[in-house]
């Protein structure tokens, strides 16, 4: 047990030999402010501040409630999109003692590594039957604790594991282009037909990109290697912002890497470079930072990129309503080869930060927003009437909505629950069966519990991540004069800055934890 373990052990201890039984009786009296008043809890959550007062207007309602049930209230502290992969991880580890919840997840906020830094509280049994009894009950009925530990065996965040959701890659585009372009039934089913695609929007579109994209994006090689390799991305490792290791299904428990090995990355990189040839995305697409989601919506770009979540559950109606007769649909990345992962239990998770000066109270928040209806609907959905409406026993919008601009913007993708969540009017009328061929085409993530020892590579992946920030963005925005010979010099460093050594101490760890499984 950790050290922070134990001392809030010895707290709960206190509490519990007091004989306490409620949420609000259970806080131990080193937590309650002195006067009575109640305690501020604040949550990190991912996403730009909302401006339009809409989420201080829940607050007021959610608050009073929280208050009377647990003597605490919720603030947002946001980690905005600017720059977010950095100042999420700079936050966590800055030891400020005002956060006290975090979002956190396995795969894209890297809460593994986070909690070995000491970026989190280890919860154990006594805490968290103390002060979060259901969701602790609810989670061990569905035998998920076990993805929610590090290597020293403690738990460290708590998953969201009963909320049913898609959050595989892909393209939206839009079908009535795609038909124009030629493209049978206006449904692109193979990764290169973007290119007939493109090329129809920038030579008949003159005012829109083909694909406005900005920044850090990957997917023009990533989704291209996705769906003509058996790769599957170790998604517990990256180096900077990018996800360097890989096995394949046809050697699931050998450790390498497309960017290093994938002999087609070259071709990846080729077709990239074809796209920048044709004008697909903005020159300056490198440093831009603009809202590409708004300019598909306004008819300005003819592709976007993200979940099938996001497309089932906004892209659709959005962009439909926005752009008449458009039939809005979605390309997954892997779909040739059924290169797909069901969703992680851990995609979403919440965990307590190790410097929260009020962890329990913390616990009875979260307990409180993730298992109490009308506290989850407010935090979730906003207040009725206003930021929605229910029709026939669907969530809908008031008359004027926009939800570029009138979002709640909560963000809380930590604890969302299925049994709360009402379907949606903005749903695609197609969502079951959308989710169905997905569940056809997808295999579980097989390394879920696998953890990698970092401690002995942290340089080495450091390293990795400096040549890859070089290297990646000039590939996948076809900036290369040379593919081939960039990729040449991008491996030469890659090898340069530890990778075999890296490689192997990862391929030590997996081989561990297959043998620890019994499944070689």
């Amino acid at each position: 047990m950790t050290g922070s373990s134990l001392s809030r052990r010895a707290v709960m201890g206190m509490a519990l030999a007091a004989g306490a039984t409620g949420l609000a009786a259970c806080t131990s009296p080193s937590e309650e402010n002195s006067d009575g008043a109640p305690t501020k809890i604040t949550m990190l959550a991912l996403g730009d501040k909302p401006t339009n007062g809409r989420l201080q207007k829940m607050l007021a309602k959610l608050n009073p409630l929280l208050t009377e049930k647990a003597n605490a209230t919720l603030d947002l502290f946001y980690v905005e999109w600017a720059d977010w992969q950095t100042q999420y991880n700079v936050q966590l580890l800055s030891g400020d003692s005002k956060i006290d919840l975090i979002t956190t997840a396995t795969d894209w906020l890297f809460a593994y590594e986070n909690a070995q830094k000491g970026a989190f509280l280890a919860l154990d049994e006594e805490t968290m039957k103390a002060n979060a009894p259901k969701t602790w009950e609810a989670v061990g009925a569905r035998g998920n604790w076990e993805v929610c530990k590090a290597a020293d065996g403690e738990i460290y965040f708590i998953p969201e594991d009963n909320f049913t959701q898609w959050t595989n890659h892909g393209f939206f585009y839009r079908g009535d282009w795609a038909k124009a372009a030629g493209i049978p039934d206006g449904t692109i089913t193979r990764f290169e037909q973007f290119t007939d695609y493109f090329t129809w929007v920038k030579q008949n579109q003159k005012k829109t990109y083909p694909w406005d994209v900005a920044g850090t994006n990957t997917s023009a090689l990533t989704g291209y290697l996705q769906g003509k390799t058996d790769g599957q991305t170790i998604q517990q490792i990256s180096a900077g912002n990018y996800y360097p290791f890989q096995t394949t299904k046809a050697a699931p428990f050998t450790v390498g890497s497309w960017f290093m090995d994938s002999p087609l990355l070259i071709e990846a990189a080729n077709l990239a470079k074809q796209w920048n040839e044709i004008g697909v995305w903005r020159e300056d697409a490198l440093n831009y930072d603009g809202d590409t989601r708004e300019a598909l919506y306004s008819g300005k770009s003819g592709a976007d990129q993200h979940h099938t979540q996001t497309f089932v559950g906004g892209i659709w109606y959005n962009l439909s309503t926005r752009q008449k007769g458009s039939d809005p649909k979605m390309y997954w990345f892997g779909q040739e080869t059924k290169n797909i992962f069901r969703d992680l239990k851990t995609h979403g998770a919440m965990a307590v930060s190790a410097n929260s000066k009020n962890p329990e109270k913390a616990l009875q928040v979260y307990e409180l927003i993730r298992n109490d209806e009308e506290c989850y609907k407010l935090l979730n959905f906003g207040i009725e009437g206003s930021d929605y409406v229910m029709k026939d026993g669907k969530l809908g919008y008031p008359e004027g909505y926009d939800p570029t601009k009138d979002g709640l913007g909560a963000n809380f993708w930590g604890g969302r629950m299925d049994e709360f969540e009402p379907p949606r009017l903005a749903d695609h009328p197609d969502k079951e069966a959308i989710f169905t061929e997905l569940e056809g085409l997808s295999s579980d993530y097989p390394y879920s519990t696998l953890l990698i020892n970092k401690d002995m590579i942290d340089s080495g992946l450091a390293a990795m991540g400096s040549v890859l920030s070089n290297y990646i963005p000039q590939l996948q925005y076809g900036k290369a004069k040379d593919p081939q010979a960039m990729i040449d010099e991008m491996r030469k460093e890659l090898g340069t800055a530890g990778y075999e050594d890296v490689k192997q101490s990862i391929q030590q760890d997996l081989d561990k934890w297959a043998t620890e499984k019994g499944l070689k």
